[in-house]
């Protein structure tokens, strides 16, 4: 599976989410497994949306052919966007759909990391982070995904912002000692995204 993760400055939040509701056009295309997103919960007017699709081939063809006529819509009301592709690694916890209508918010974390220590980084993800956050309450579904450069992804999505809240202040410093992540990460940025039911496909 591919995941396309864009985030962008909106400068029209109502041409924006208009535009928006018409990547519902979505629905017909082969290959495409789903699509949500929402407003960033730290930077005013950021937005994130997250597309899956079954391969790069049906994104690629789905890139020559529709999206431009989808995006149109759009012009105008955004700046700034970072577009980055991921290929799915594993599961965080089981199970992983491209759902969106049972999360409230969505976690994401883009870590890149020293070449030496990818190895080691994806050991410590599967042994140490992916049972932590599968064992907390209100965490439904994530996933870990790949990307050119030793970039790597984790997308998780929580039922309540209050539920991920516990889980950060609670754990994430004791486990990321146990995983030496320090020495593995050679940058880290990440948001938290409310997200916003009518952008769901």
């Amino acid at each position: 599976m591919l995941v396309k993760w864009m985030r962008c400055t909106v400068v029209d939040r109502r041409g924006f989410e208009r535009g928006q509701r018409k990547w519902a056009g979505l629905l017909g295309e082969p290959g495409f497994r789903g699509q949500g997103g929402g407003w960033s919960r730290q930077r005013p007017g950021v937005a994130h949306v997250f597309a899956f699709w079954e391969s790069r081939a049906f994104y690629d063809s789905f890139m020559a052919r529709s999206h431009d006529r989808l995006a149109s819509t759009q012009a105008g009301t955004f700046k700034d966007a970072q577009v980055r592709l991921f290929d799915y690694r594993f599961d965080v916890k089981t199970g992983f759909e491209p759902r969106f209508t049972d999360a409230d918010l969505v976690r994401v974390a883009l870590c890149r990391i020293h070449e030496e220590r990818v190895e080691h980084f994806t050991l410590m993800q599967e042994k140490v982070w992916n049972p932590a956050m599968a064992g907390s309450p209100g965490m439904i579904r994530g996933l870990f995904g790949e990307a050119p450069g030793h970039e790597f992804m984790v997308l998780s999505m929580w039922r309540a912002a209050a539920e991920h809240g516990k889980y950060r202040t609670e754990r994430v410093e004791r486990l990321g000692l146990r995983a030496q992540t320090e020495a593995d990460v050679a940058a880290m940025t990440g948001d938290i995204v409310e997200l916003e039911p009518s952008w769901t496909v």
